[in-house]
């Protein structure tokens, strides 16, 4: 079976402003990259359809959903904070990511597809219930790792979320939960946004235990990634085994990236997203969708997505 490229033009209709990072030339960029390395050949490109409003409230308060929209329609300059920057297309942009998200899971969870990679934006893991944060409206990730556990009824999905930045989004709406496992590697947040994630943050009530802090020195490579990989993500996930694998692509952990400040190279992520398709496929049946997160030089978030696109094709192989 292939894998499923979620991607639509309409998610560069989502303006930021000039000089803002997050910005349209993001997925042009990336998709022509696709194109020159021949993966839109091998990719299948599913419809799909924005998320109903009563699916984006099942994780975020239904007055900042409503909040989302109105200030969108008002063409206010930003919803938050500066940060996050909108225009009068982008809550339903966001509203259209989260669906795309939605989809893929679901058709990967149906067996119509091995995997799939999610181009979309606005991201999603900086979202909290009632607040935006970090470019981000609705929380991708998290909404699709509660609909395979209320719904579909799974009872452990795993999020990795190897972005630079901590997903605080993702883990404040699930951390008081034992069906999802969340594990963050990202710089050490005394030093870089938004200042959460530190390896003491490991879940609250039923959740104690299911979230796994990974911060990582400011500097750190390939060889640091691996070995946080090879001492804690992978032996937790084994201990878990979970039904599904959701992650947060973040690729702005690049050497070249202006917000980060890591030293991850092309074949670092290569390499974490083999790993991560081999857990996928030792536990989960393959059942893996990724979702993009960040990633700002242009060249370096072009070259880390083809590598990991190409590891995802390569497991229906």
């Amino acid at each position: 079976m292939p894998t499923a490229l979620i991607y639509d033009e309409r998610f560069l209709e989502h303006k930021t402003g000039t000089g803002h990072p997050e910005r349209p030339d993001r997925l042009r960029a990336m998709m022509r990259g696709l194109e020159d390395a021949g993966f839109l050949d091998r990719l299948t490109r599913p419809a799909f359809a924005p998320a109903e409003r009563s699916y984006l409230q099942r994780l975020h308060q239904p007055e900042y959903v409503q909040r989302c929209f109105d200030q969108c329609r008002n063409n206010e300059p930003f919803i938050d904070t500066p940060d996050s920057a909108v225009c009068p297309a982008s809550a339903e942009t966001a509203q259209l990511a989260a669906g795309g998200v939605w989809e893929a899971t679901r058709q990967v969870m149906a067996g119509e597809v091995d995997n799939a990679f999610c181009a979309v934006r606005p991201p999603g893991h900086h979202a909290e219930a009632r607040e935006s944060m970090g470019f981000c409206l609705f929380a991708n990730v998290a909404l699709a790792a509660d609909y395979l556990t209320r719904e579909v009824g799974l009872e452990r999905v795993a999020i990795i979320d190897f972005d630079v930045h901590h997903g605080n989004g993702t883990q404040h709406l699930l951390e008081d939960r034992s069906d999802v496992f969340f594990i963050s590697l990202h710089e050490d947040p005394a030093v870089q946004y938004p200042g959460t994630g530190y390896a003491h943050e490991t879940g609250t009530g039923d959740g104690e235990g299911y979230t796994l802090n990974i911060p990582l020195a400011s500097g750190s490579g390939d060889d640091a990634y691996q070995h946080a990989f090879k001492s804690q993500v992978l032996p937790r996930l084994q201990d878990y085994r979970p039904e599904f694998l959701l992650i947060s692509a973040g690729f702005d952990a690049a050497v070249e990236d202006p917000l980060g400040g890591m030293n991850v190279t092309t074949e670092g992520f290569a390499r974490m997203s083999q790993q991560l398709v081999e857990v996928a496929q030792d536990y989960c049946g393959g059942r893996l969708v990724s979702v993009l997160e960040g990633g700002y030089d242009l060249d370096a978030l072009t070259r880390g997505v083809v590598a990991h696109i190409h590891e995802l094709i390569e497991a229906g192989h």
